[in-house]
């Protein structure tokens, strides 16, 4: 047995892993003592001899003899470990067995006892939930929207009047929270106290043109106070161009009072465009060529160049009185009023100077000649008050199943500044009847989204979606890492014929698929065989688009979109108390209901796809080509510029390629990534939500500057705005910014950190 044990141990120490020896005991009986081969102290001078001790080789040579032995005595071992073990565990059974391979199951127990036969069975886990097929997904959807639902629900939130902040709108409000509430939605209201502006009733507004005299009746909120005297000046739409052209025909517009068309571009911005050139007062109306409706119809909007209480910019208004004092900086510091298209006509019969013909686009619809102006003096005065007003935003939600804590926002305002039936009828009902659809397929037919649904009923939109971005505010931690995309239901429905979206570029290819899945309301086949590639239905969004704040301030995917009449850029009622059903019934050949029903569906589509699927519907590969155009136009810029010598877009340029490869690696894991793990899905979304919010600039306040998106926010910091900088010192400030926001980007869509490589 000694030998045995010898030959055994010879072949153990071969293999450097462990090694076996029998010590002697006190008791006379040995022990096996097992030593690591790694111990410093028994192999040190085994280390130095022979090299690492995790691996030896063996012997070249073995004796036969040895080797036999060896091989007989590992089968006695193992021959006589097995007879004992059996012996000795062996035992019989007594007594009737209650549990079955630790299965608690009476039936399964009482076959085992009497010996009934049975499949060996075993603890087995839970299969995973089957995921609903995605056409099964559309289809029911599809069911659940119906024409006549819609008419119903139309009717039920057409009202008369639902000012923000209103008796009308804190009724809607109810109604709303109480449709979530029986839809087992846990719904929840957030209130907010903000400042919105309206016309003082004891000093109305005036305009004053020689002997002509105006009141009037619509008003343009938050414009500055004040009475001012200017020579009138024609200068179309307010535009950029416009106002060089007129500058450029001799015209000065410092100190001037512009009378401006709507369209084109936001009030707003007509405003800042102004007062960037010096007029002292804007007036604005709907010109013949744009609006076509009775041209004393009154005009209603806001210029606040940004979204929100502007008396609150950057925090929330959930108690103003809190906050110190303060202005955002996108308030005018000039009156702007709005006049009717006949009271336009008066002004321009009599307004003279150079012709605008050479303008092109200069001359509207009216009968009179667009004379440029600059030789008659007018005054404007504005008595607007500010007015405290509470205001509800109501939300319901519908839970994932699998990642709860990610969601995806549908949105509506509920507000308007007369019945707004387009504006914010349409869009309250879409809400509605899609949490109703949500809530039928959750509950009856076994959909289980994997992520949430939010829905949200906005106040104060058309004071600058104030409703919205005061939510935004006040709770920015908790959404802009977890939202996955903000679907804006504003304004679906504005004609039929057409088609136009504003999107991130993340949500073009959804947007694609949504097109080739949906039927056409205007057209055989889908509505992208009706319109084509996205691209051709893709349109900037505007400042005062409602998905903007989502997008230029809060960093998340955002979406609106529209059906709208061909050759409109807009819905011509927006802003008037003309947005009335008959209207918008006018637009759609009478069928506002039939077109409601398909811009739900279009809605609820993209939403389904971001919540159903594994991976997020978000391409990031169609960020790409934007970063590249926006880089190449600076790059451009500071090469063609003598100024800019010693400035290096080199880096920028490296950043760009940091991006590419980025991207590039996303969709490379989206490929490799396994499915059915649900931490390696959850780790990769994590990277693909990271995108649109690293393109928030780190470096400039959201007091001064809300808007802080790279490429399409607004201020000095974009790339866009760098391309066009005259100051020197300033370019190669923002550069440098810029330049570290976009590998900032690059390196947090890499993923871990440790995969980082910055070529900068």
């Amino acid at each position: 047995m000694d030998r045995l044990r010898s030959a055994f141990n010879g072949v153990m120490k071969s293999e450097r892993y462990s090694r076996f020896t029998l010590q002697p005991a006190e008791d006379g009986e040995r022990h096996a003592e097992v030593k690591l081969s790694d111990d410093a102290i028994d192999d040190s001078a085994d280390v130095e001899a022979h090299g690492s001790p995790s691996f030896r080789p063996a012997p070249l040579r073995q004796s036969r003899c040895t080797l036999v032995y060896t091989v007989a005595g590992l089968l006695l071992i193992f021959l006589g470990g097995y007879l004992v073990g059996y012996f000795s565990h062996r035992k019989p059974q007594t007594g009737q067995v209650n549990c079955v391979l630790g299965v608690d199951n009476p039936t399964m127990a009482a076959q085992a006892s009497t010996g009934a036969p049975s499949a060996t069975v075993a603890p087995v886990a839970a299969a995973p939930e089957v995921q609903m097929d995605w056409k099964k997904v559309t289809q029911l959807l599809a069911e659940k929207l119906t024409t006549e639902a819609f008419e119903e629900t139309l009717s039920r939130f057409d009202l008369p009047e639902r000012s923000a902040g209103s008796e009308e709108d804190m009724s809607q409000a109810n109604n709303i929270f109480d449709t979530f509430n029986k839809l087992e939605m846990s719904p929840w209201t957030d209130i907010h106290y903000v400042q919105l502006q309206t016309p003082d009733s004891r000093r109305p507004n005036r305009v004053q043109f020689g002997s002509d005299v105006f009141e009037p009746a619509g008003y343009l909120a938050y414009s500055a106070n004040g009475t001012v005297q200017g020579q009138l000046v024609y200068g179309n739409y307010g535009r950029k161009e416009d106002l060089d052209f007129v500058q450029k025909k001799g015209v000065e517009l410092k100190g001037s009072v512009l009378l401006l068309r709507a369209g084109k571009i936001s009030f707003a911005e007509k405003v800042s465009y102004a007062a960037t050139n010096g007029a002292a007062a804007v007036l604005i109306y709907p010109d013949s060529q744009d609006h076509e409706f009775v041209k004393d119809t009154a005009l209603y909007g806001h210029v606040h160049l940004g979204s929100g209480d502007p008396y609150t910019p950057g925090f929330p208004s959930f108690n103003h009185t809190q906050f110190p004092p303060t202005r955002s900086s996108g308030l005018p510091n000039i009156p702007a009023q709005t006049i009717t298209a006949n009271q336009a006509s008066t002004l321009l019969q009599k307004i003279g100077g150079p012709d605008s013909s050479a303008g092109g686009s200069f001359k509207g619809g009216l009968p009179v000649s667009y004379n440029l102006g600059g030789r008659e003096n007018i005054t404007v005065t504005v008595n607007n008050v500010l007015v405290n007003k509470e205001i509800h935003n109501v939300f319901g939600v519908i839970k994932g199943f699998a990642d709860p804590d990610r969601f995806v926002v549908l949105g509506a305002q509920r507000d308007a500044w007369r019945q707004g039936y387009a504006k914010a009828t349409v869009g309250t009902s879409v809400l509605v009847e899609l949490a109703k659809a949500f809530h039928e397929m959750v509950e009856n037919d076994g959909f289980r989204p994997r992520r949430s649904l939010v829905f949200a009923s906005w106040s104060a939109g058309e004071y600058g979606s104030i409703g919205a971005t005061e939510w935004l505010e006040g709770y920015m931690p908790s959404i802009d890492k977890n939202a996955i995309t903000y679907i804006s239901l504003d304004g679906v429905v504005m004609g039929r014929g057409s088609f136009a979206a504003s999107a991130s570029p993340l949500l073009y290819t959804l947007l694609e698929s949504t097109m080739k899945e949906v039927k056409s309301p205007f057209s055989s086949g889908t509505l992208y065989n009706a319109m084509g590639q996205a691209t051709k239905v893709i349109r900037p969004m505007s400042i005062d688009d409602p998905a903007y704040p989502f997008l230029g301030f809060s960093g998340i995917p955002s979406i609106s979109f529209h059906f709208i009449s061909p050759n409109m850029e807009s819905y011509t009622y927006y802003g008037t108390s003309l947005d009335n059903k008959d209207h918008l019934n006018y637009q759609t050949n009478q069928r506002t209901a039939e077109m409601t029903v398909t811009a739900a569906q279009f809605a609820g589509q993209m939403a389904l796809r971001l919540v159903h699927d594994h991976i997020m519907r978000l391409d990031v590969s169609r960020y790409s080509n934007l970063v590249t155009k926006d880089a190449a136009q600076v790059y451009r810029y500071i090469k063609q510029n003598s100024q800019l010598k010693e400035v290096r877009p080199e880096w920028l340029n490296r950043a760009r390629g940091s991006f590419v490869r980025a991207a590039a690696g996303i969709s490379q894991a989206i490929s490799n990534t396994d499915l059915s793990d649900p931490e390696a899905c959850r780790i990769l979304n994590d990277r693909i939500m990271s995108v649109e919010h690293c393109f928030l600039s780190p470096y400039v306040s959201p007091v001064e500057t809300p808007f802080r998106h790279l490429l399409l926010g607004r201020g000095a910091h974009t790339l866009a705005s760098i391309a066009l900088s005259t100051d020197v010192a300033q370019l190669r400030t923002q550069l440098a910014l810029a330049t570290w926001n976009l590998q900032g980007c690059a390196n947090a869509m890499v993923g871990n950190i440790w995969d980082v490589d910055n070529e900068i």
